[in-house]
């Protein structure tokens, strides 16, 4: 069984990474389980790559095991990108998943161009160094209004191309199967299962 560090300690992201690789040989260690504090990094990165590289670099240097960190964001067509690697902080560094929504909403208010794309960057770090970075992306539209009550983030406004439905209304059991942090997560999982046995503390 591989251990492998995710440096995150939102919940929410935990959870879904650790549903993404159930049954797998790979054990999610949570920073949440340590009394030493986690180290925060500034996204200061002008890409979800370069955000993911920091974060995993930080993870790796902060307990000497395997880590793991993704960058994720929403990509609006009609808003040149935004609010991209900005999507967390979109409304203000305190800002509720419902603020950010609601200022994407009144941004897109008269734009027929509903166009999206949700982006994950994961990034593997070992001894030091980032040994490989993996892409997943899905395209979608913006909803008219928040639909559903499942996911977090932007997902009850995000409508993957070929549903009807939000990611808030399809719920986990169909998001961890098209998502882009599940198309990132499978790239990663199938390097460490082919490449990572080689390495000695893994």
């Amino acid at each position: 069984m591989y251990q492998i560090m995710a440096s995150t300690k939102n919940r929410h992201k935990l959870e879904e990474f650790k549903k993404l690789l159930g049954g797998q040989e790979v054990e999610i260690v949570s920073p949440l389980s340590y009394e030493e504090p986690f180290p925060e990094v500034v996204e200061d990165g002008e890409t979800f790559e370069e955000n993911a590289v920091k974060k995993a670099l930080a993870a790796n240097e902060y307990i000497d095991m395997p880590a793991f960190a993704d960058d994720s964001g929403l990509m609006v067509e009609a808003l040149d990108g935004a609010p991209g690697i900005n999507s967390s902080r979109f409304a203000g560094p305190d800002a509720t998943d419902a603020d950010r929504i609601e200022k994407l909403l009144k941004e897109l208010e008269g734009k027929e161009n509903r166009k999206a794309k949700f982006v994950c960057v994961i990034a593997i770090a070992n001894r030091g160094e980032v040994i490989e970075t993996f892409t997943g992306e899905i395209c979608g539209t913006i909803a008219d209004a928040p639909r559903g009550d499942h996911g977090f983030g932007y997902d009850p406004v995000f409508v993957p191309d070929g549903f009807d439905k939000t990611f808030a209304e399809l719920g986990a059991e169909v998001k961890d199967k098209i998502s882009h942090r599940a198309k990132a997560t499978k790239a990663a999982l199938e390097f460490v299962e082919d490449e990572m046995s080689a390495v000695d503390d893994l």
